[in-house]
């Protein structure tokens, strides 16, 4: 009842200042929503004072009394929830009183003893609510414009016609998700062809996603039919509702925590976004601008020149799972081949295609990361780097020698780390080198089984044993190459051997 009320207060203001074809569309939902007769809808609509009606203050059955003596019974029965304290209720009293913890008057005991499980949650929600801060989520207008939105799993597809995306929504906080306002993408995946839009946001923001979906509708060359999101306050809500129901868009969601259900998109968020753009964190306006060059080349590149898979059957036996592919094809070959796509809207895409160059694309593409990558290492937002156009033919010669330095992508190179200077363990030779040192000097050629056994032999006691004999020969090897080039140019070359070799040992 509590949510029909609300629904009823925030549909009606806009239901009495609509136009009567806005009335008629307002009245169908509220009717399949609340369950209402429709006249009776009618004359709550029309009414602003339908919830201001007052009602005869109603007698309160339990008190304060039985409040508080509730509380006690809950304290000592450890928290239980309404229906357990329920059934606790008559044995607890009995063994408090007989040990003297509680003396109730015989009417509070006796509607203690009547009290019903739901009452006892009613009563004792305050108190749960001042332990843990927390209240329990009630059905609001929100659930109620949840149900409103129907489930589609990933079996109910079928072989839809082109124009059924399924929409998700990426965010680029740079790891773990936190606080704040982060760029996001908009993708779209259509069911049939795989065609996949990206739309860069600001933030997440319900008025930004319906301004997000007609810029991808503009650019998708056949007409959109139905959009199919996760159970997101993002997408559930009136604003995309309103959205979908103006454009005759049918609009499902996916069943909560089940992300198969959002299979297409959901491989497009790993195999198209995060490809592109990586993992780092992306903030402010200059950075959605940068993504949307990065976009708007990807697009045409991804959609007319890179092939993907489709799956075409999936058959369990036991634990193991046989999954079957059509032939990898581009989304403009499966547009080209469908029977629901007109021949005005092939011949319009055949000539986009005949325009592009897949060269440029990429060229463009790897501009667009790189501007980007040099926005993290700026490690700033406020300014937009400059990055130099390349030359296409400079580009397309450097394509032959790519691979030799390694990651292409420059959203996705690691950062350069700085070389470690401090040790990570002790130095066995800190206190016997001098010595060492002082027997190279008197004999050069002495080898470090000989050092190492003179010293055992001087020292039975000493710190080191024979198994780090190979650290000796680094040490004196770099020592050598230390007083070489003393000899050579009178001095010491850079820093001493024995700091060379603990960064080396380190």
């Amino acid at each position: 009842m509590a949510t029909r009320k609300e629904l009823l207060a925030a549909v009606g203001t806009r239901y009495r200042a609509a136009s009567r074809r806005e009335k008629a569309r307002i009245l169908d939902e509220f009717v399949a929503v609340t369950g209402y007769h429709r006249k009776h809808t009618i004359r709550l609509l029309n009414s602003d004072t339908a919830l201001a009606r007052s009602r005869a203050p109603r007698n309160r059955l339990y008190d304060e009394a039985v409040k508080q003596a509730l509380i006690v019974l809950w304290e000592a029965s450890d928290r239980l929830c309404g229906k357990r304290l329920k059934a606790a209720i008559p044995i607890l009293i009995s063994a408090m009183e007989r040990y003297g913890h509680l003396d109730l008057h015989p009417s509070v005991k006796e509607r203690l003893l009547q009290v019903s499980a739901a009452s006892i949650d009613r009563f004792l929600s305050e108190t749960r609510r001042h332990i843990d801060g927390k209240r329990r989520r009630n059905s609001g207008i929100g659930v109620a414009i949840r149900r409103a939105v129907p489930v589609r799993t990933f079996s109910d597809w079928g072989d839809p016609p082109p124009g059924f995306f399924e929409v998700d929504m990426v965010e680029h906080c740079g790891g773990s998700k936190t606080d704040g306002n982060f760029v996001h993408t908009l993708t779209l995946t259509d069911i049939a062809s795989a065609w996949t839009e990206c739309v860069p946001m600001p933030m997440r923001n319900q008025s930004l996603i319906a301004e997000a979906l007609d810029v991808a509708a503009s650019n998708i060359p056949f007409a959109m039919l139905g959009l199919d999101t996760d159970n997101d306050s993002a997408f559930i809500n009136q604003t995309i509702i309103d959205y979908c129901n103006e454009r005759g868009l049918v609009q499902t969601r996916s069943r909560p925590y089940r992300k198969n259900d959002q299979a297409w998109v959901e491989q497009k968020n790993g195999a198209v976004v995060r490809k592109l753009v990586g993992y780092e964190r992306f903030a402010g306006l200059d950075a959605t601008r940068a993504l949307a060059k990065l976009y708007a080349a990807s697009r045409l590149y991804i959609n007319y020149f890179q092939p993907s898979f489709k799956l075409k059957s999936k058959t369990r036996d036991g634990a193991r799972v046989a999954k079957k592919y059509y032939p990898p094809a581009t989304p403009y070959a499966r547009l080209m081949d469908s029977l629901h796509v007109s021949d005005a809207i092939k011949a319009k895409i055949k000539q986009e295609c005949d325009t592009l160059d897949p060269v440029a694309l990429l060229r463009d593409i790897r501009a667009a990361q790189q501007e980007l990558h040099e926005m993290v290492a700026r490690a700033t937002t406020e300014t937009n780097p400059v990055v130099p156009p390349v030359n296409i033919q400079t580009f397309l010669a450097s394509l032959a020698t790519a691979w030799k330095s390694g990651e292409v992508r420059p959203t996705h190179r690691r950062k350069t780390a700085a070389s470690r200077w401090w040790r990570t363990r002790r130095d066995p030779l800190a206190e016997i080198w001098p010595a060492f040192e002082r027997w190279l000097l008197e004999e050069p050629t002495l080898t470090a089984k000989d050092l190492l056994g003179r010293l055992l032999s001087a020292s039975p006691d000493a710190a080191m044993t024979r198994a780090q004999l190979r650290t000796l020969q680094r040490r004196i090897k770099a020592w050598r190459a230390d007083r070489a080039k003393y000899l050579v140019l009178g001095r010491h070359a850079g820093q001493s051997a024995a700091t060379r070799v603990d960064s080396a040992l380190s």
